[in-house]
């Protein structure tokens, strides 16, 4: 099941970047911009929405479905959260935080004795 919904998600998204990079430019003039050139138009200027706006929001939507299954798939059992129980801050670590402190009963004492100058 959770193959079948990668291959899927990979699918969708692969379509989803052919869909987008068919598309043609729409208005890129200044007045378009601001409702220039058929702003009374029922549509405004660009028309009802085509064939290609219609296939880029179903396979935006499919995308997105596949996305939060995938999720809820992958979630940890018991976990609420996806954030770690600790975290250390980079301040921390430049400080010489937990991360990089060690305990001193594990630093092994040097017997001092007698020199031999």
């Amino acid at each position: 099941m959770v193959t079948l919904l990668i291959v899927l998600h990979v699918l969708v998204c692969i379509a989803l970047i052919a869909i987008v990079l068919l598309q043609g430019g729409k208005g890129a003039e200044v007045g378009a911009a601001f409702g220039g050139g058929g702003s009374q138009t029922v549509f405004g200027a660009r028309g009802g929405a085509s064939f290609m706006g219609k296939l880029t929001t179903g396979a935006a939507v499919v995308f997105m479905l596949t996305s939060l299954v995938l999720a809820y798939f992958y979630k940890i059992p018991g976990v609420e959260s996806i954030m770690p129980a600790s975290m250390t801050t980079p301040a921390a670590v430049e400080q010489g935080g937990p991360a990089e402190a060690a305990p001193a009963a594990s630093v092994p004492a040097q017997e001092s004795g007698p020199s031999a100058d």
